[in-house]
């Protein structure tokens, strides 16, 4: 009998799974593994939302697997550790896992190798498995990465990504190989309580019906914040859950400007994975570099704070904020507003911003995350590094009649129209009746700030 491993990582599914499908192709029996990673807690990135959200695609994976003759085999502690742990007690001659683009999955890949080296099982790394086309598969001349999204997008585009795997009909996994007890979300504290369910089955139901009700209207309405018509498949991205591979296959096919928008998105998002594989010190450090005078915990606390809470007095970040905490998930147009709100309006590290997401968001993704807040910091790649974002004329455009903001803000409800997004210009009598916080800053007065540290003027 001749057996395999399985490492899952971010990549929670059964449908298009290469290494999964390699595994049962060539082995007569594969032990699917998943290794409850010390060095994730260590690094602080096992936030309650995330971790919660895990559970719930643990659960499924192994309800899949059984389905089909088989079941998830969970270990915890050092990766690397663990993995030769179990293919030792398989006797396995291979493990396959899904190749990873950040510093620290790269190391882990490295890691494996050595260890497996000696022991006799060889490493096979698979590519797109977690996104559509493999970090550096496409290059500009004399770069080993693209800086700026439209020339990616138009080379991105041009290349047909690999077909779409089914799920295996069965697993068949050695007898004896122990596995600690799946993880529940019921264990989990801290969690937001509109926390969305995380799993395959739920990231595919998701993706069933915003295909048919939201997919057409996407180029129109994504920017909708009242509409939510965006697809909130972020998590299961993140995940695994669901492939960006079948994705970009599923909406090409369905055609039209909406499937258009959507699939931009999805290179959006191998844009910054090839970013960060090129250059991963760019979690932490700038793009590049403005020289700011950041303001930080140190200087801006109260600001800080007050962002965070949301009651920074501007209704439409306010709202974003709250949604945050309340679900681990915000609409893109928020994170847009809010990051900008902070870092240039703020003029906070955006450090700060990325690291309070992280805490929350259970799409938070490193790659994603960091970058686009270095993109609105103006750190990035945005090719318009100075930008600010109105809080004012934003809300009016993308919530115009104070719905999203009411919903959010249960305190404004009775405001209406542009009294909204400007409670502050109530007549004082009218303003005390609203238990709502006056402007955190002037918005011109923190515009001048923001070109004078910038050198701007």
């Amino acid at each position: 009998m001749t057996v395999a491993v399985v490492l899952f990582t971010s990549d929670l599914r059964l449908h298009d799974h290469p290494p999964l499908r390699a595994a049962v192709r060539s082995s007569t029996a594969v032990v699917p593994l998943f290794v409850r990673d010390d060095a994730i807690a260590a690094l602080g990135f096992a936030a309650p939302n995330r971790s919660a959200f895990l559970a719930d695609c643990l659960t499924d994976l192994d309800a899949g697997l059984r389905e089909r003759g088989g079941r998830l085999v969970v270990r915890s502690g050092d990766v690397v550790e663990r993995v030769c742990e179990v293919a030792a007690e398989a006797g396995a001659g291979a493990v396959h896992l899904a190749a990873g683009a950040s510093a620290y999955a790269r190391r882990r890949e490295e890691r494996l190798r050595r260890a497996l080296e000696p022991r006799g099982p060889r490493l096979h790394v698979h590519d797109a498995v977690t996104t559509v086309l493999v970090p550096g598969a496409v290059t500009p001349t004399r770069s080993d990465h693209y800086a700026v999204f439209t020339p990616y997008l138009r080379r991105w585009t041009r290349e047909r990504p690999r077909d779409v795997l089914a799920a295996p009909r069965t697993v068949r996994v050695p007898a004896g190989i122990r596995s600690e007890g799946l993880p529940s979300r019921a264990d989990v504290t801290g969690t937001s309580p509109g926390l969305a369910a995380g799993g395959e089955r739920a990231g595919r139901a998701r993706w069933a019906a915003w295909r048919r009700a939201g997919l057409a209207a996407y180029a129109d309405r994504q920017d909708d914040l009242a509409g939510d018509a965006t697809s909130r498949l972020s998590p299961h991205l993140h995940f695994g859950t669901l492939s960006p591979v079948e994705l970009v296959h599923r909406a090409r096919a369905a055609g039209g400007p909406g499937a258009e928008a959507f699939v931009r998105q999805l290179c959006w998002r191998d844009f910054h994975q090839q970013v960060l594989a090129a250059r991963p010190d760019a979690a932490t450090a700038d793009y590049r570099t403005r020289h700011d005078p950041w303001r930080t915990e140190d200087g801006a606390a109260e600001e800080i704070r007050a962002w965070k809470e949301g009651r920074t007095g501007y209704p439409v970040i306010d709202a974003a904020m709250r949604q945050l905490r309340h679900e681990g998930w915000m609409h893109n147009r928020g994170r847009l507003l809010t990051a900008c709100f902070l870092t240039k309006t703020l003029y906070v590290d955006w450090r700060v911003g990325a690291r309070y997401f992280l805490d929350w968001l259970a799409d938070g993704d490193i790659a994603n995350n960091q970058l686009n807040w270095q993109w609105v910091a103006g750190t990035g790649t945005d090719t318009r590094p100075n930008r600010v974002l109105n809080p004012v004329a934003q809300g009016r455009r993308h919530d115009p009649d104070g719905t999203y903001v009411r919903r959010w803000l249960p305190e404004l409800e009775g405001l209406e129209g542009a009294a909204v997004h400007e409670p502050w210009r109530l007549p004082a009598r009218e303003r005390a009746r609203y238990d709502y916080p006056e402007p955190l800053v002037d918005l011109q007065d923190a515009l001048d700030r923001f070109k004078d540290r910038r050198s701007l003027r």
